[in-house]
């Protein structure tokens, strides 16, 4: 356990941190999930609103540092490529 005062301050910050990034992770995977979803129903329209979701959530923690800028950018690409292969259709 910490000793100094300075120590158990950046335990009770770490902590808050690392629920904060939970938070924000579980929200990138669960707007992911509801975006393949959406590919698998075959719904253009549904598809892209719910990639613009996933953008905005993806450009967010990326913003926040939650994850990698690439890994957001690598996310928005991949699932683009989805729909718009759908809305070529």
């Amino acid at each position: 356990m910490a000793n100094s005062r300075s120590a158990l301050k950046r335990v009770r910050q770490n902590a808050t941190r690392t629920q904060r990034n939970r938070v924000t992770r579980n929200n990138i995977k669960s707007t992911r999930k509801e975006a393949l979803e959406a590919l698998e129903s075959g719904d253009a329209k549904k598809a892209a609103e719910a990639y613009n979701q996933l953008a905005s959530a993806a450009d967010m923690a990326a913003k926040r540092g939650t994850i990698h800028k690439n890994a957001a950018g690598r996310l928005k690409a991949r699932m683009a490529k989805r729909v718009n292969a759908l809305s070529a259709k």
